[in-house]
């Protein structure tokens, strides 16, 4: 899925309340010369469709920026949210080009019925619901798939028993339980 958003600098001297109340939010972009870091704001309907789409630490995203000489991708880092309207509030990109491979988190999407369940009468439970791993940020998946359906009662999958897409790799411990199926209570 490619995402495309554009944002303006952010003027010098605004207040972040005035802004929220004109319908634009703040944001900030780092990471594209080390350090430094450019205060940017998106007007309020594109941040919310954005998150409607992208996931934090997942999405990669093209931002231009008109008024500043700098495109390029950038990964949804971190949103914050108001306390009880659930609306984005503030809005954190970094930019991943000449960065090399990123670290980071991808759901867990689990498939199938396990033996175990179907027959045994066990139940199947999941350790993890994402994967930390480490790949170039043009190869991030949306999500890594667990077939579940060859397990039995007492069996376990380990991350080291993973299918991995190519160029991605777990970053998390190889022996790290991430579902297995155990027996079920005795009525």
């Amino acid at each position: 899925m490619k995402l495309t958003i554009e944002c303006q600098s952010r003027p010098d001297g605004s207040k972040t309340k005035a802004l929220r109340r004109s319908g634009i939010l703040p944001a900030v972009l780092y990471g594209h010369k080390g350090t430094e870091s450019i205060a940017l704001v998106l007007s309020a309907k594109e941040a919310e469709r954005l998150m409607r789409q992208a996931s934090v630490n997942n999405t990669l995203i093209d931002i231009t920026i008109p008024d500043v000489p700098w495109s390029g991708k950038a990964l949804l880092r971190e949103v914050q949210t108001h306390p009880w309207r659930g609306t984005p509030y503030h809005v954190s990109f970094y930019a991943v080009a000449g960065h090399g491979d990123l670290e980071v988190d991808v759901p867990l999407h689990f498939v199938g019925i396990a033996t175990g369940v179907k027959l045994g009468g066990g139940s199947l439970e999941t350790s993890m619901g994402s994967l930390a791993v480490r790949c170039d940020p043009t190869l991030i998946p949306e999500a890594i798939e667990v077939d579940v359906s060859n397990l039995e009662v007492g069996s376990a999958i380990h991350v080291s028993e993973l299918v991995m897409p190519e160029g991605v790799v777990a970053v998390s411990d190889s022996e790290r339980v991430v579902a297995s199926v155990v027996a079920g209570r005795e009525e």
